[in-house]
């Protein structure tokens, strides 16, 4: 079974979004590990060209 980024981001977004309605201070965590994920995602194919 594969799983696609577009598939796997929304999924991410809804949970994170329902932890910050259970509990607004993991906002800045869950936004900072969310963007370091999709970074990463994004530059690890370029990295090793």
């Amino acid at each position: 079974m594969t799983v696609h980024v577009v598939l796997l981001q929304p999924v991410i977004a809804l949970i994170a979004g329902i932890l910050i309605l259970l509990i607004p201070k993991l906002l800045r965590y869950l936004v900072a590990l969310y963007l370091i994920i999709v970074g990463l995602t994004g530059i690890w194919p370029h990295l090793f060209r």
